[in-house]
């Protein structure tokens, strides 16, 4: 206020602001050393904290930059003379500064052009997998990718590998290509092209003779590349292994009833063929309605004599609940090797092994003596040598219980039998194929055992109308 004889005035206010105590500037990600080719720029960051405003001055080898007072600093067009230059930043505001780590810049030579030394090769897939095309180029770094799809760029795809999303039938004959590009220039890939495949399915090829061998009780990677069991093993890795092969339900029994009808009609194991007769559709009776033949080869059956250890074990035994077909056909096991010697094996053949043999109740190792002793000389044989028509599966009624899901049901598809091997075994089987297709029907898209009884069936030409889930199954086709 300022006043005199005639009067006073007061001042506009002004106010007083007191900060807190100013913190010195900390670096807390520092410039990183960078590589160019001659003509390019090389851009250096920094991030700082502290009390506001900071400053920043970069340095070159020692010696500020004039207007390089960003917390970036992008250089000039680089020459040969630039190459092992230092660059580091000072930060500073009112309570200090601070210095960062040098950075170094690398120039390299005169940019050469990009190359490629290795094509993106055609792929081929079934619906719902992936599929990869990579390059192999040369040229001054860095190198940038475009992958292009059809002509048209792929969003993100900017590697020198590119993996397709799943595949659907629409990405069949798709062409893909990738443009290699660098500061001299750039060099576009040969079109590779992709082949996408039906899942499963197919056209089932047409076999004279079908024969299925079943084991008990164990798990996918209980059996597959086990030392335990070296000759399916062998067999798996020579042929034809599912990978994605799931039964339908526990215990046992529901198992053989899906291969053989399609259905599960119940999950005690307790039932005999006198207490569970059945008279639906199955394998067998279609086989007969088709003119056709079939056999069920039965080890240690009442009357076949003592001719293997181990007890027979009815509910392994599925095509004796069915009141419908000719249980004639329902033989001792050693029949199985007359048959074959005399070149009369029928169009189905079932092998039943003994509750030891099928490593119910001895090891996984007896199953697999028991494959190599008795499965050996079958494909040894005509049937399956190059010209033969046999097809051969071998699988297993379940896993363990340790797998996920492990559940009964009656409904067929549920997968709640866990993860099995399956085998296929064929002339004309694709060599050292490993299936991870399925049905898109069944749990996780995977074959199951209706798949198996719709392959058996397609494979011999019968009606499958009759046999439940296995109707609307793909075979398993993908195999040939």
């Amino acid at each position: 206020m300022v006043s005199n004889s005639a009067g006073s005035v007061t001042s506009n206010a002004a106010t007083l602001t007191v900060n807190a105590t100013a913190t010195a500037p900390t670096i807390s990600t520092q410039p990183a050393n960078q590589t160019v080719t001659v003509g390019q720029t090389a851009t250096f960051a920094v991030v700082a904290t502290g009390t506001a405003p900071l400053s920043y001055q970069w340095q070159k080898s020692g010696t500020a930059i004039s207007g390089a007072t960003s917390a970036s600093y992008t250089t000039p067009a680089t020459t040969s003379a630039d190459n092992g230059a230092t660059f580091v930043v000072v930060v500073s505001n009112s309570a200090g500064s601070v210095t960062s780590t040098a950075a170094t810049l690398t120039v390299n030579a005169t940019a050469t052009a990009p190359t490629i030394s290795t094509q993106p090769a055609n792929q081929t897939v079934t619906v719902g997998q992936t599929a990869t095309f990579s390059v192999v180029a040369a040229g001054a770094a860095p190198l940038s990718y475009q992958w292009q799809k059809n002509a048209t760029a792929i969003s993100g795809a900017t590697s020198a590998s590119y993996t397709t999303p799943a595949t659907t039938s629409a990405d069949n004959g798709a062409t893909f290509v990738v443009v290699v590009s660098n500061v001299a220039g750039n060099v576009t890939s040969t079109a590779a092209k992709l082949t996408v495949n039906a899942a499963g399915g197919g056209t089932m090829p047409q076999f004279g003779h079908v024969f299925i061998a079943i084991g008990e009780n164990t798990t996918y990677t209980s059996s597959y590349n086990s030392s335990n069991m070296p000759y399916l093993t062998s067999l798996a890795n020579q042929y034809g292994l599912s990978t994605k092969f799931w039964a339908d339900t526990h215990p046992s029994i529901g198992n053989y009833e899906v291969m053989t009808a399609g259905q599960v009609f119940t999950n005690d194991d307790g039932q005999t063929p006198s207490s569970l007769p059945l008279s639906s559709d199955n394998i067998a009776a279609e086989v007969e309605k088709a003119g056709k033949t079939w056999k069920d080869y039965v080890e240690s059956w009442n009357g076949c004599g003592a001719l293997k250890s181990g007890s027979y074990i009815v509910r392994h035994d599925p095509l004796q609940y069915f009141t419908n077909i000719n249980k004639a056909n329902i033989v001792c096991f050693s029949q199985f090797a007359t048959d074959l010697a005399n070149h009369t094996l029928p169009n189905l053949s079932w092998l039943s092994p003994n509750g030891c043999d099928d490593a119910h109740d001895c090891g996984i190792s007896t199953f697999d003596t028991w494959l190599k002793t008795e499965i050996g000389p079958l494909l040894a044989s005509s049937y399956f040598q190059p010209g033969g028509d046999g097809l051969l599966i071998i699988t297993f009624d379940e896993n363990d219980k340790s797998g996920s899901p492990s559940c009964s049901t009656t409904t067929v598809g549920k997968g709640c039998g866990g993860q099995i091997e399956t085998v296929l075994i064929s002339p004309i089987s694709k060599m050292a194929y490993q299936s991870t297709v399925g049905d898109p029907l069944n749990y996780n898209n995977t074959y199951d055992h209706a798949s198996v009884l719709r392959t058996l069936a397609d494979a011999l030409g019968l009606n499958t109308s009759g046999l439940g889930a296995a109707a609307p199954r793909l075979p398993m086709a993908d195999f040939f």
